[in-house]
């Protein structure tokens, strides 16, 4: 086995299964379907990390932008009570048409709750900490993108969720394994405990410093080295499209920072045994990175094991 090997299994682990995802995109073509049907709506327009390919295991919920046509909901995109009058019209178009024991297209929500953004529709026990979810989230079309519904502050926002999937779309087509590795970023990212890490800022931070012109190892070393000097600069991780500021205000960035500092020199010394021949170290310093789930390689029979040993802290060059 060789470290390509070992990216290689690690990609299944953080690969969603096959039947899971195609079962997210069954439950949101219903979805789809019915809101089609629906007189006040033009179109129903997929988001989220299923979206864009950038989906990790597990798949706990789905996304869906649904337009509606302004002429006939000339109150909606003003401060006030029209953030909340969008949210409840659309929680009202979901249990009439696809509420348990009464939906006209399906029968499949259980309970469908506005929040500040999107109507969350639990398809499972509500309950359930791994409850199944779809987010229908209202939206009028702009030359901006989008003005979506914000029930906490009665107003309505900018925002262009369309932007990230065609960048990662465009990145995919540059490497096709650019979606897989920012499965092992979010990956990364959610064993930060107690740090809590959005996904959607792993994402984000990996359009801006995943290159697309290097192998899986080499790509996800300059990362961290790269996205640990971002953070450290001061520099906040916002809405690529830039509409919608920083996406997690409460995220401890000198934290996150000095993890990344530490994951990207552990990755340098992963690189460096790796182009001493050493995949057996190799593979030890990436389980140090990403935890038990990487396999490790065994080193060979009658091959010296060298003890990893403290690290040098590194004045790495920054990318």
């Amino acid at each position: 086995m060789t470290i390509t090997d070992s990216f290689a299994t690690f990609q299944s682990v953080v690969n969603a299964d096959p039947d899971q995802v195609a079962e997210a995109r069954r439950r949101r073509r219903l979805f789809e379907r019915a809101f089609k049907s629906e007189p006040d709506v033009v179109e129903v327009v997929p988001s989220g990390s299923l979206a864009r390919g950038t989906h990790k295991d597990p798949i706990h919920d789905v996304d869906l932008i649904v337009v509606y046509d302004a002429s006939q909901h000339e109150a909606w995109g003003a401060s006030g009570a029209s953030a909340h009058d969008a949210l409840d019209h659309a929680r009202a178009a979901v249990n009439r048409l696809l509420g348990v024991g009464a939906g006209t297209v399906d029968q499949l929500v259980r309970l469908a709750r506005p929040r500040n953004h999107a109507v969350k529709c639990f398809l499972d026990d509500p309950e359930d900490v791994d409850a199944f979810t779809v987010d229908v989230m209202p939206a009028l079309r702009t030359d901006r993108g989008f003005l979506i519904p914000e029930a906490l502050s009665e107003g309505w926002v900018d925002a262009d969720p369309e932007y990230l999937i065609a960048e990662a779309a465009r990145k995919h087509s540059e490497w096709s394994q650019y979606a897989g590795a920012v499965r092992m970023l979010k990956f990364w990212g959610a064993e930060q405990a107690p740090l809590k890490v959005k996904s959607l800022v792993m994402e984000v931070l990996a359009l801006e410093h995943l290159s697309t012109d290097l192998n899986r190892p080499a790509a996800i070393r300059n990362f961290f080295t790269a996205a640990a000097f971002r953070i450290d600069s001061g520099l906040v991780v916002e809405d690529p499209a830039h509409l919608c500021g920083p996406i997690q205000s409460d995220l401890d960035m000198d934290e996150l920072g000095s993890r990344l500092r530490t994951a990207s020199n552990i990755a340098i010394d992963a690189g460096a045994a790796q182009v001493a021949n050493d995949d057996a170290r190799a593979s030890r310093l990436w389980r140090e990175i990403f935890g038990e789930e990487f396999p490790e390689i065994l080193a060979a029979a009658g091959a010296a094991v060298v003890p990893d040993g403290p690290r040098t802290v590194k004045d790495s060059p920054q990318g």
